[in-house]
């Protein structure tokens, strides 16, 4: 049985919605609706990553050891903490070394759903290491060798 970070099949002991409200202090239902027009999921998408999240990191926000743990069950065979480390960054758009749900499903829902532009601008952003606006050769190497290093090749 293969186990992925964000395992949505067992539901948590707490229920996403309580009383019409989803159920942890600091995120409230205005936060939802706020998400539903920033990103490209429905209502029920959000309540299933938002679980899976909160799974994952009960304290609503992930720092980059505890992202670089989640990545790395994805790609056992390799080491995936360089590309994570770039893709942590790319995520944390606040700059804070955090990422909050709002940051991750931002990023997501623009992987996943945003048009051609607003991957390719997601896609630069990542590459570009020390976001002055360019890739450099050696900003393209880095990021190669480390998607290498990830897959075990």
């Amino acid at each position: 049985h293969n186990h992925h970070a964000f395992s949505l099949s067992s539901p948590p002991t707490d229920s996403v919605v309580e009383d019409g409200e989803l159920s942890t202090v600091c995120y409230r239902p205005e936060g939802l609706d706020q998400l539903l027009q920033q990103t490209k999921f429905t209502r029920r998408e959000l309540q299933i990553l938002y679980r899976g999240f909160k799974n994952e990191c009960p304290s609503g926000v992930v720092d980059e050891e505890t992202f670089k743990l989640i990545y790395s069950q994805f790609f056992p065979q390799g080491d995936s903490s360089t590309y994570a480390h770039f893709l942590f960054e790319a995520f944390d758009t606040h700059k804070n070394g955090m990422v909050s749900f709002e940051d991750f499903v931002t990023g997501l829902s623009i992987i996943l759903r945003g048009s051609v532009t607003e991957k390719l601008n997601w896609a630069f952003n990542l590459y570009d290491l020390n976001k002055d606006g360019f890739i450099t050769k050696e900003e393209m190497t880095d990021i190669m060798s480390s998607i290498y290093d990830m897959m075990g090749t």
